[in-house]
């Protein structure tokens, strides 16, 4: 895995890519800090944070469309699954990467606390536990955003469908007060997002039986439960999709709460993801 890292962090050194992600989010930390602190005299520096999440929409989907597409591209993903290490060990040398290359802009714009500290009453640990969920939520997009590159050989389609991905996460919460708080919409909402995996299932294992079982299984044990619990249904659908939400999970932090329960949700997709990404992996390597 350090192999792996080391090589990966030194490609990142002379990848322009890497340095526009680094420029865009302390080009936005420095308008942020100079609007709402400097200009607007608000010694809550956790804002501009909160007004930063956005940034990730665009930096991220480019950061991650290289990282495994293009191995796949270019056919070098064969030196990877030649080499005498698992597949896990490579996902997690390119994340590992890619994490020293979000901690440097992160690392930088907790400077920016400290000194207006100096001038103001800048409350550091609200700021730095913001800075800290900031960072979390960056690490969940690079997890999602390189599993998506490891679908697929198209750098640009890579980052076309992080970009989507990104962008219905970032108006989730938004979304669900559009759907109906219904029973029996949530059901149907539950039955057409089942029928979704299943098709992605279907598109990564090519397995058509599997897919097949799975799906209606999942189908019958939804209607069985809404015969069962269908007043559980009411409004289930719409709390869900805000509860999964990465950006609502981080607004939490905003507000002054250092929300534990959001630490253990970020590292669970974390590690889902990247579970996703090994498994795509090992498909290539034994296909």
């Amino acid at each position: 895995m350090n192999a792996v890292f080391r090589h990966e962090l030194s490609s990142w050194r002379t990848n322009v890519v890497a340095y526009v992600f680094v420029a865009f989010l302390l080009l936005f930390g420095g308008i942020y800090t100079m609007v709402l602190c400097l200009r607007g005299g608000y010694a809550n520096y956790e804002y501009v944070f909160y007004n930063m999440t956005f940034v990730y929409i665009i930096t991220v989907p480019i950061l991650t469309m290289r990282v495994i597409s293009e191995e796949r591209r270019q056919k070098t993903d064969q030196l990877l699954y030649s080499l005498p290490i698992s597949m896990t060990k490579v996902a997690l040398g390119k994340y590992f990467a890619m994490l020293v290359v979000l901690a440097i802009p992160v690392a930088i714009l907790c400077v920016y606390p400290l000194v207006l500290r100096a001038f103001g009453n800048v409350y550091l640990p609200e700021a730095f536990s913001t800075a800290l969920a900031f960072f979390l939520l960056g690490a969940t997009l690079l997890a999602i955003g390189m599993f998506i590159s490891s679908v697929t050989e198209s750098q640009p389609a890579a980052a076309g469908l992080s970009f989507v991905v990104m962008l219905l996460l970032y108006f989730l919460t938004s979304l669900a007060e559009y759907i109906p708080t219904s029973a029996g919409a949530s059901m149907v909402a539950y039955m057409i997002t089942w029928l979704v995996l299943c098709l992605i299932i279907w598109a990564m294992t090519k397995n058509l039986f599997i897919s097949a079982v799975l799906f209606i299984v999942g189908e019958v044990a939804l209607l069985i439960c809404a015969n069962l619990f269908m007043s559980s249904f009411y409004n289930s659908f719409p709390t869900i999709l805000a509860a999964i939400s990465p950006f609502d999970r981080f607004y939490t932090f905003v507000t002054g709460v250092f929300d534990l329960t959001g630490i253990v949700y970020y590292i669970t997709v974390i590690a889902l993801f990247l579970y996703l990404s090994i498994q795509s992996l090992e498909k290539r390597r034994w296909s």
